[in-house]
């Protein structure tokens, strides 16, 4: 329904309008057909987001560690809250750690990646766009250099990202939560496995790190609490056996994906 909502204001030149499409969905179930239309955005979201999860979960079974398949949350804001996938067993050693919190963020983004450029291809130059409507979405560093590519001199403000880009916005948007070096949180499992007695402090010093960027984003002020409460929380590994070099290679191409995607004002104006 979101997918959907998205391409008729898009087909349409106005700006996406969260208000327009909950107004939208009793029309769909009326015109389920009409339901179509969103698959584009629908199913690159889903397909980056599961993706993610099944890089977790091959890589849970590759280290034999008991984890569910993907479970995936609904929302009527922008279709969902993300996925996740349990696991139902004790991690032992600081590779299988290391491997299970990256295999995600990276299987992510090897999708998220060709959807942002295909949809940024199929987007229109509308002068000021950006600005307009209710909901105005922050420029992730990846997204600001593949528009130059495509529209070389156009501003970020000027293109309407058609709904297969917004996914893959939504996408990077989740890629770089998940990659706060925080807790229990992707990044929170790559920082354990790399320095296990660093954890507890790091995670406490991007918390305070984050009231700051409240001032762009208010949600910042919430997600700073909740990841101080949880964010010293970890479960502790008894292993010595260093990583090795490619993992610390791969360390440091996750922090370049977390750069590549963060904005430090995903919404502006009360968008979300």
């Amino acid at each position: 329904m979101v997918g959907a909502a998205m391409q008729n204001d898009f087909d349409r030149n106005v700006p996406f309008d969260l208000e327009h499409s909950l107004d939208l969905w009793g029309y769909f179930w009326s015109h389920p057909s009409a339901l179509l239309q969103g698959l584009p955005y629908s199913l690159t979201l889903l397909l980056i987001l599961l993706a993610h999860e099944f890089g977790h979960y091959l890589a849970s079974a590759f280290h034999q560690v008991d984890s569910s398949l993907p479970y995936f949350l609904p929302s009527p804001i922008l279709g969902t809250f993300g996925a996740f996938i349990r696991i139902r067993s004790p991690i032992y050693s600081r590779r299988a750690l290391f491997d299970i919190g990256i295999a995600g963020p990276l299987a992510g983004f090897v999708f998220l990646l060709p959807a942002l450029a295909v949809g940024i291809a199929f987007s229109k130059v509308i002068p000021g766009i950006a600005h307009a409507g209710s909901h105005h979405f922050g420029v992730p560093v990846l997204q600001w250099l593949l528009e130059r590519a495509i529209f070389p001199g156009v501003a970020s403000a000027d293109i309407y990202l058609h709904p297969v880009a917004r996914a893959a916005w939504v996408g990077m948007f989740a890629t770089a939560m998940n990659l706060l070096p925080i807790g229990q949180l992707d990044g929170g499992h790559i920082l354990y496995s790399l320095f296990p007695s660093r954890h507890r402090a790091v995670s406490k010093a991007l918390c305070i790190l984050m009231l700051p960027l409240g001032i762009f984003w208010s949600a910042w002020f919430f997600w700073a609490v909740i990841l101080w409460w949880l964010g010293g929380r970890h479960p502790a590994i008894y292993d010595s056996t260093e990583l090795g070099d490619a993992r610390r290679k791969l360390a440091w191409l996750a922090l370049g994906i977390f750069i590549l995607c963060f904005t430090y004002q995903p919404f502006a104006d009360g968008g979300l």
